[in-house]
Formats: C-alpha cells, sequence, structure tokens
C-alpha cells in the first residue's frame, strides 16, 4: 500500500490549510490596499473641508 489511511488524512488537512491560507493572503492582499486608500481619501477630505471652513470664518 502506498498510503495508510491517517497519512491520507494528514496529507488532506495539509492541503486543506495550505489552500485556506493561500486564499487568505489573496483576500488580505486585495482588500487591505482598498481599506487604506479608502481612510486616505476620507481624510483628505475632512482636511479639504476644515479647510474651507476656516477660510470661510476668517473671511
Amino acid at each position: 500500500m502506498l498510503f495508510e489511511f491517517d497519512q491520507y488524512l494528514g496529507f488532506l488537512a495539509f492541503l486543506t490549510i495550505l489552500t485556506m491560507g493561500f486564499w487568505l493572503m489573496i483576500f488580505l492582499m486585495s482588500f487591505v490596499p482598498y481599506w487604506i486608500g479608502g481612510s486616505v481619501v476620507e481624510l483628505i477630505k475632512e482636511k479639504r473641508e476644515a479647510r474651507k471652513k476656516a477660510k470661510e470664518e476668517k473671511a
């Protein structure tokens, strides 16, 4: 026999964990930059509004 049943289960567990790790890495590589980019855009909008408000109060 090539593999025992326990070795087969271990191999399946290894493949499952490897696949989950791969897809988690793909998800994080696509989602995290999108999240950071959106946060930066919101921060810029808030600073622009604050500057516009301060300029209106001055005038």
